[in-house]
């Protein structure tokens, strides 16, 4: 049973970075923009494919390195505070950029390299691991024991709120965008929160870690 605590902070942690713009959700907008909703939909279920593959790889690994390292949970709590300061900073520097200002048009392609290419710009996302790799073990208690079954449970939560908002993408990111080229205020508003927030959790993080 996961503490309720630890699981409304995962889920809000995990709400949080499942918005934030990155390879993924740039490729399935920019292919529901261009080709339309079945187009991103289609992209979408091969990106899942990377999903899966970092969260098993992560959850294996991390249940590996807690057995192994006295000190697993500083070491990773410092490293994701690295990366969490990292994706807050991007959101907030001026050269900052929200997904749904995509201007590029991409040719048109059938289901299946849809997929593949999908599957392929997710395999191929190293940001990925580090986001399984950094956050999975701040929410794991391993004096409860079964380390790969809590990575696994939080694994499972993080892929569905991806793919959740990135089916949303898919669905509406045409009038979305249409909307927000209206609105720049709003981009800068979203950006900045998202920013703030981040950096937020890399402090404590970091306070974790030297802890």
């Amino acid at each position: 049973m996961q503490d309720l605590s630890s699981l409304y902070a995962f889920l809000v942690v995990g709400s949080l970075l499942s918005i934030t713009p990155g390879p993924n959700m740039i490729y399935v907008i920019s292919r529901s923009i261009t080709q339309g909703r079945r187009a991103g939909l289609t992209s979408l279920g091969g990106v899942i494919v990377g999903y899966l593959f970092y969260m098993f790889g992560a959850a294996f690994g991390i249940t590996a390195f807690f057995k192994t390292q006295p000190h697993a949970a500083q070491i990773l709590s410092a490293c994701g505070a690295v990366y969490m300061g990292w994706l807050g900073w991007s959101a907030i520097r001026p050269s900052g950029r929200s997904p749904l200002e995509i201007r590029d048009h991409l040719p048109r392609e059938h289901t299946g390299k849809l997929f593949a290419m999908g599957a392929t710009t997710s395999l191929l996302n190293p940001k990925l691991a580090l986001i399984f790799l950094t956050l999975l073990p701040q929410f794991i208690d391993e004096t409860q024991g079964q380390v790969l079954e809590q990575s696994l449970f939080y694994g499972g939560i993080l892929i569905a709120m991806f793919a959740g908002v990135n089916a949303g993408m898919a669905m509406f990111s045409g009038s979305m965008a249409s909307f927000l080229a209206r609105k720049p205020a709003l981009l800068l508003a979203q950006r900045l929160l998202m920013g703030i927030t981040l950096l937020a959790l890399s402090a404590e993080m970091a306070l974790q870690a030297l802890g």
